[in-house]
């Protein structure tokens, strides 16, 4: 404006420091909801100053934490891998998808994101804890994997028992690991005890397909054909 104050250019700077001005407005509206964990209202605003600042790394990572607190943690994902490609060296970013993976079940993925996130730092102390847990996990569901494709149920069921002692506080981890003894007692024809085992995962998942067919199977080995 200074340099060459004519008119076009005179109007364009006053609207592009309006609209700035109404940005910074809604940042500090966006902060303060946030801090009053009314975190509706805080995606509401950084929607809008998104929708604008599409570059800002840590708006967006505000954002993922707000979707965090709500429940919604495919976007809170969506935003965080935004933000690790936009900040060098964002390990915790990286840290935060690891986990939230982590938390939904998914532990190849939370492998995957945690290996990212020690690639940028080999000493970051919370991801390689998190990476030590989750490849252990892994380990074992991978081996009791393989011992159901050999046929090896006993083994695929010890080392499904070993998979809810090393994870006792996701719970889904549990309920996997249960749904697949309760396939293998299944198909080494022990009916009684895979009743029993896939009632405990249709209590806590009703429309679980996987246990519905595995206690049809067993129910056929007791002749319970109306069940």
């Amino acid at each position: 404006l200074k340099s060459n104050p004519s008119n076009n250019e005179e109007k364009e700077a006053q609207t592009q420091l309006t609209k700035s001005d109404e940005l910074q407005r809604l940042h500090s509206q966006a902060l303060s909801a946030y801090q009053q964990e009314d975190y509706v209202a805080a995606i509401s605003l950084l929607d809008e100053i998104l929708a604008v600042c599409v570059w800002d790394a840590e708006l967006r990572e505000l954002r993922a934490e707000c979707y965090i607190k709500e429940g919604e943690p495919s976007k809170a994902i969506s935003d965080l891998k935004a933000a690790a490609k936009l900040k060098n060296d964002n390990t915790e970013a990286f840290y935060k998808i690891s986990r939230i993976y982590y938390q939904l079940g998914d532990h190849e993925l939370s492998l995957s994101e945690v290996r990212e996130c020690l690639k940028l730092d080999q000493d970051h102390k919370q991801c390689f804890s998190l990476y030590k847990q989750v490849k252990k996990l892994n380990k074992q569901i991978e081996s009791a994997e393989e011992f159901i494709r050999e046929g090896r149920y006993e083994d695929a069921i010890s080392k499904y028992d070993s998979v809810m002692k090393t994870e006792r506080e996701v719970p889904i981890y549990a309920t996997r690991a249960k749904e697949r003894i309760c396939h293998c007692l299944s198909k080494n024809q022990q009916a009684t005890e895979a009743i029993k085992v896939c009632s405990e995962v249709l209590q806590l998942e009703p429309t679980n397909v996987n246990a519905l067919k595995d206690r049809a199977e067993a129910y056929l080995l007791e002749d319970l054909y109306e069940e």
